[in-house]
């Protein structure tokens, strides 16, 4: 696949409650990653990938995404845009791990486009 997911995320109004509920259903051990954001590690023989709890904040519903890598994010963005999508998160740079933006699809489904830096 030339651009695997790579990331998963739930969101959810209750950090903590999201954390207990994924830790007892699948035995997911979250590692608090920020006051709103908890990271799910993949599974311990590499089975999986990894991913993220992130509490909601203001209007914003619950959802569930996936990252998707990309080397060139504007040039994926204008891409999706070509092909009828719109960018609901402009590129957002997380220090020491990438940058990351958020598209609608036609249909609405919300996908994160994310360029890894060298060694993350």
């Amino acid at each position: 696949m030339t651009n695997p997911v790579i990331h998963f995320e739930i969101g959810g109004s209750d950090l903590e409650r999201m954390t207990s509920f994924y830790s007892k259903l699948f035995g997911w051990r979250p590692q608090p990653a920020g006051p709103e954001y908890a990271l799910v590690p993949a599974g311990e023989d590499s089975v999986g990938i990894g991913g993220g709890l992130m509490q909601t904040r203001d209007e914003m519903p619950p959802y569930v995404t996936v990252y998707v890598a990309v080397d060139d994010l504007p040039a994926v963005l204008d891409r999706a845009g070509e092909l009828g999508a719109r960018t609901v998160v402009e590129p957002t740079t997380i220090p020491g791990v990438g940058q990351f933006a958020m598209v609608s699809d036609p249909d609405g489904n919300i996908i994160g486009l994310m360029r890894q830096e060298p060694g993350s």
